[in-house]
């Protein structure tokens, strides 16, 4: 996995504690963006030849944003509105235009994206499960998922230009370092 240049805050963990049925809601459109994201990184033609891949991954992520629509009806918590996150924004702002350029930030943000969802998963599965065993193990099972997604977005964007997909890498690793700092007061995954 990544080697992140500033670890989540311990302000985190006891916000999403607080609130986990808005956590749900989050998590729910943070699924469905997730599905739509893979789709439309269809659009490049450096990615025609991954297509199938593309698409095993938006059909992943909508059956995870089914399985928190699940939980969501379980804990008679409403499908609400979704919040934009800053720390996902911030990250999405820095794709370049320009068709090379666009897909591979593209790629690597949403491997970073991908990843830190990996690292708060495990956090979650260990950290809510004195609340709800049964969310601590829904977590839990997320966790190889997000992984391989991180994987497979970083490895496309590599094979379009490895130096160049090294080198945004770096640079979104920065931003994430900058981002994750700023506060966020709403019990958000991101």
């Amino acid at each position: 996995m990544l080697l992140w240049r500033e670890k989540i805050p311990n302000s985190w963990l006891p916000k999403i504690r607080s609130d986990l049925g808005a956590v749900l809601v989050d998590h729910a459109h943070l699924e469905r963006k997730a599905a739509s994201s893979a789709l439309n990184m269809e659009k490049y033609d450096e990615l025609f030849d991954r297509v199938s891949e593309l698409n095993a991954i938006a059909i992943e992520e909508l059956q995870h944003f089914e399985q928190v629509l699940v939980l969501l009806r379980e804990r008679g918590v409403p499908f609400g509105t979704a919040k934009k996150s800053p720390w996902i924004s911030g990250m999405m702002s820095q794709v370049r235009k320009g068709r090379k350029h666009q897909v591979i930030d593209h790629l690597v943000a949403c491997a970073l994206i991908e990843g830190r969802s990996c690292e708060k998963f495990q956090i979650l599965a260990e950290g809510v499960r004195d609340l709800d065993p049964g969310l601590a193990d829904f977590y839990a099972s997320l966790v190889e998922s997000e992984g391989n997604h991180y994987a497979t977005y970083l490895i496309m964007a590599r094979h379009i230009d490895g130096a160049e997909a090294d080198r945004r890498l770096d640079f979104f690793l920065d931003l994430d370092a900058k981002l994750i700092r700023e506060p966020n007061p709403l019990p958000m995954l991101h």
